[in-house]
């Protein structure tokens, strides 16, 4: 995949306190001053790979072609663990291979995944503890200069995927999930307007039942607006999934749900 313009996106949880973005900041830049980077987030919950792999699968796509993501949420820094380049038709993404790629390599056409074993591409440095700074930031930097792809080392076959539930039918419901809570407490589910189509010709009613968090919503409204401040409501989100929220207020609090709580539609 040629790289049309020098973007790169990072998405981490670093926060901003410390150094950390900083130092990958000024790496890149130093290998070309001519970049433009992007922060997606750097405000990941620690450690969390499904939270970081889901915001990158909600926006990478609506980048340029040729936009190079890095995504480093990694406990497993300096082990074993290997660092990836992942190219598709549009994209390239670096990470490491603990799952933070999944969405990506199941989304997007023409996949291609490398270990990055090239020692040209990272910094030398004495710990073993930021390969943000010292193996993703220069790898990417180094894919804007055009650098081929295949001297970042080997095609491996096999990558680490998170386990990625799919709705199904469970005798007479059709049975999600909760994937993420954003930052209003808007709880985001795997059910999909496909789903409800699925489910209202099933039971015949013009609007679903949804069934979370021990309480009934009865049918979908349209936007934020009209949804109530005492009880939660549910809608279709513009990224096409069934989402529940407490208008001007907190859903996950109020019906005390987390990510990987059943959700149903009857």
């Amino acid at each position: 995949m040629p790289v049309t313009i020098p973007l790169i996106t990072l998405l981490t949880d670093f926060g901003d306190r410390d150094y950390f973005v900083a130092s990958m900041k000024g790496v890149i830049l130093n290998i070309n001053p001519q970049a433009q980077i992007v922060d997606l987030s750097h405000h990941v919950t620690p450690h969390d790979v499904a939270d970081a792999a889901y915001l990158l699968k909600s926006c990478y796509r609506y980048f340029p072609d040729g936009t190079i993501h890095v995504a480093v949420v990694d406990p497993g820094v300096g082990t074993t663990r290997r660092p990836l380049l992942v190219s598709s038709s549009r994209y390239c993404f670096l990470g490491p291979d603990n799952g933070i790629l999944t969405h990506v390599c199941q989304e997007e056409s023409g996949v291609e995944v490398r270990h990055i074993e090239n020692r040209q591409y990272r910094l030398d440095s004495e710990g073993a503890t930021f390969d943000g700074r010292d193996l993703f930031a220069p790898a990417a930097a180094w894919l804007t200069k055009g650098q081929p792809l295949g001297s970042f080392g080997r095609i491996v076959p096999n990558y680490e995927r998170l386990p990625l539930a799919e709705p199904g039918w469970d005798k007479h419901v059709m049975a999600g999930e909760i994937t993420y809570i954003d930052r209003f407490g808007n709880v985001i589910s795997n059910l999909t307007s496909y789903h409800i189509r699925e489910v209202r010709a099933v039971s015949k009613r013009s609007e679903p039942l949804i069934r979370v968090g021990g309480m009934t919503i009865d049918g979908l409204v349209r936007t934020y607006a009209e949804g109530s401040t005492d009880t939660p409501q549910a809608l279709i989100n513009s990224n096409g999934y069934v989402e529940v929220f407490l208008k001007e207020g907190r859903a996950s609090d109020r019906l005390n749900l987390s990510r990987g709580a059943r959700i149903e539609l009857c």
